[in-house]
């Protein structure tokens, strides 16, 4: 886990690039809009994407998601416990988010039937089953790993 607010910054930015490649790829599928896309869109759409996400991690969800965690009951002296209950915490908050401007995108770009309440719900619904076994499974393990073998290592270095 972060340390300071170097390695939080890093690991934030590693989260949300791996979630939102994650993510974006999977939207995209959904919508059936890879073969209509150039790479120029596609990069813009995603740094839009990346931007949007970052900016709601960091200064929205993960003070949030960390506060409301911490206040849940279940043994805190587990690590594994506390990255699940962040995980959960933060995953439930960027989709909250992500989900609105996913609508907003679909609106604009294609449109969408029926009401967007509907919309909105099948899109919480369709993003939740995906985000969440990849923050556990796949983006939150490779972060960790990233930062407690990569990151830490040249902070500790630099310090001496």
């Amino acid at each position: 886990m972060p340390g300071n607010k170097k390695e939080e910054m890093i690991f934030g930015l590693m989260m949300v690039f791996g979630m939102v490649s994650i993510m974006f790829a999977y939207n995209i599928t959904l919508e059936g809009l890879w073969g209509g896309m150039t790479i120029g869109k596609g990069f813009t759409l995603f740094a839009l994407t990346f931007i949007v996400a970052f900016i709601i991690e960091a200064f929205v969800v993960g003070t949030i998601a960390r506060r409301i965690a911490f206040k849940l009951p279940y043994n805190k002296s587990k690590k594994i416990y506390n990255i699940v209950a962040i995980s959960t915490c933060m995953v439930v908050g960027m989709v909250l988010f992500m989900s609105v401007y996913g609508l907003i995108s679909k609106i604009v770009t294609t449109g969408i039937e029926g009401t967007i309440l509907s919309n909105y719900a099948n899109l919480l619904l369709l993003n939740f089953i995906v985000a969440y076994p990849a923050q556990l499974l796949i983006v939150g393990p490779v972060a960790r790993y990233i930062l407690m073998n990569y990151v830490k290592p040249s902070n500790k270095a630099v310090q001496l």
